[in-house]
């Protein structure tokens, strides 16, 4: 028999572990680096479009699809999938045809990939989406926790003052080292991952709910406290006009895809996480003041963020466009530059262990409910398994973070089979998630709700938790339109909302997915 279905306690507490699982490696470190190597604040005007046009709506698909259903994301396609779908049955024909042209080609090892997967989308469906919402989530944090280890790694470092270097390449010299060392990467990752699994180890409410509501409010404090220490540093102002001032000519077709790439990436979307946390809701819950709490909390981080690190990278002389080595290179010389660095430096790499964290608990979350829901586990059974094959997986990537030398044997079956070129394992895996496994999943779970189980249904589940109708007002006044008394009936106004929603999940992010996965793989 399985688990009783657990609740958050509170709004707050399912606000914050939702925002805790969207802010994360992303928003503190790929943002600032991104908006850096793109031009500073055209970028982030461009990414806060993309949040808003995408990003939200998404979002909000995601809730209603986990609190209508009370259950994770495979529970969640299955119960809301009808029993045959001809468009399901398209796409997987499609698959099966473009693996047929594949072997024509000699590509054997993409044409078996497509026809596996065009056999099982006929197979299950619309499920599979919810099945690639779990494989996701369990994937990327096999490679996550490495980066989580290389935080708690240089929280030592900090404290322990071995990073009191003056210049980039002295700093990069140590990362290299740290990076190198096989059995201290194996070490940090596996302490990462057993932090996260010890937090889901204790359920929703004692759990994830209860370490939510102290790491989130920490994590605000260390951010506003590293960010005010580098606005307070001689010419701090050049980092702010930087990523707050438009430059429009240092942007690209790259640049707009990468905003529009990375607006999905740090809101945790189409990785089961929301669908999941929004299974622990109640149906008096308002989930689309929840969905706008998470989105502008998140949004607010990875300002904030690039607001702690620009001033501080301008005002100490060093380029904002180093690109991910910013902050494991960059920072640590900038950091030591300061008075009293060791202590600025310890003090940001706590915090973007903390953003690491509540990412992690959130992942591996998505995985035990998996095992719970739909094998009828324990938690603690669940918990203890998937634990392990996320390391087991994730050694592979603590191992080959420089190169293949580790793993030669995995190289060339995958360069036979795949035509990989990727420098190492992790860079690999890395780009199969964020390149492909996100987009597709994004755009199945937006194509389902838009097309298969209907807006109007999915809006008629968002106004369950209001008492009135608040919500479609502020929608109406959002997108311009005028507030008619005359249609103040509920079906008048699901039908409006569902239009207005309807137009974004329909049309605008399958479109703006899709042109962006197109361009990441085929250009």
């Amino acid at each position: 028999m399985s688990e009783q279905r657990e609740h958050w306690s509170s709004s707050l507490g399912f606000i914050l572990a939702a925002a805790g699982s969207a802010i994360g490696l992303g928003n503190i470190w790929k943002f600032p680096y991104i908006a850096g190597q793109n031009g500073g604040g055209a970028f982030v005007l461009i990414y806060l479009a993309c949040i808003v046009v995408v990003g939200a709506p998404v979002m909000l698909c995601e809730m209603t699809l986990g609190r209508a259903t009370q259950k994770g994301p495979v529970g969640a396609f299955k119960m809301l999938s009808p029993k045959s779908s001809h468009l399901a049955n398209l796409i997987g024909l499609n698959l099966i045809f473009t693996a047929v042209a594949l072997l024509c080609f000699k590509q054997f090892g993409w044409a078996a990939v497509l026809a596996l997967a065009g056999l099982l989308v006929m197979f299950f469906g619309w499920t599979i989406v919810g099945i690639l919402c779990v494989i996701i989530p369990f994937v990327i944090l096999s490679y996550y926790s490495v980066v989580g280890g290389w935080t708690l790694g240089y929280i030592y470092k900090s404290f322990a003052q071995e990073l009191n270097v003056k210049t980039v390449a002295s700093s990069g010299k140590i990362f290299s080292i740290f990076i190198q060392n096989t059995g201290w990467m194996i070490t940090l990752f596996i302490g990462f991952t057993i932090l996260c699994a010890l937090v889901v180890w204790g359920g929703i409410k004692k759990g994830i709910e209860r370490w939510s509501k102290i790491l989130m409010p920490l994590l605000f404090v260390l951010l506003v406290i590293v960010m005010l220490r580098g606005l307070t540093l001689p010419n701090a102002i050049k980092g702010v006009n930087f990523f707050l001032r438009p430059d429009f000519t240092k942007l690209s077709t790259d640049s707009i895809l990468e905003a529009l790439g990375h607006a999905f990436y740090t809101l945790s979307l189409g990785m089961g996480i929301t669908i999941t946390y929004s299974s622990y809701i109640s149906r008096q819950q308002n989930i689309f003041l929840s969905a706008l709490s998470v989105v502008a909390l998140d949004t607010l981080v990875a300002i904030l963020a690039g607001l702690a690190i620009f001033p501080a990278v301008f005002a100490m002389g060093f380029k904002p466009d180093e690109g991910p080595s910013l902050i494991f290179k960059i920072l640590p010389a900038v950091f030591n530059s300061m008075p009293a660095g060791w202590l600025w430096a310890g003090l940001f790499f706590i915090l973007l262990a903390i953003a690491a964290l509540t990412s992690g608990i959130a992942l591996l979350e998505v995985v035990v409910a998996y095992l719970i829901d739909e094998l009828k586990w324990k938690r603690h059974k669940a918990v203890l398994l998937s634990t392990l094959g996320i390391i087991l997986l994730g050694v592979l990537s603590a191992v080959s973070i420089t190169n293949w030398d580790n793993l030669q044997w995995l190289h060339r079956w995958l360069v036979t089979a795949f035509d990989v070129q990727s420098l190492n394992f992790f860079d690999t895996i890395d780009n199969l998630c964020s390149n492909w496994f996100l987009p597709l999943s994004g755009l199945g779970i937006s194509l389902f709700v838009g097309w298969i189980w209907g807006t109007q249904k999915a809006v008629r589940e968002i106004r369950h938790g209001s008492s009135n109708f608040a919500d479609v007002h502020l929608i109406a006044l959002l997108a311009g339109l005028k507030d008619d008394p005359s249609h103040n009936d509920e079906r008048s106004h699901i039908l409006t909302l569902a239009s207005l929603w309807g137009i974004f999940i329909r049309f605008v992010a399958p479109a703006a997915i899709t042109i962006a996965f197109l361009w990441m793989n085929v250009k």
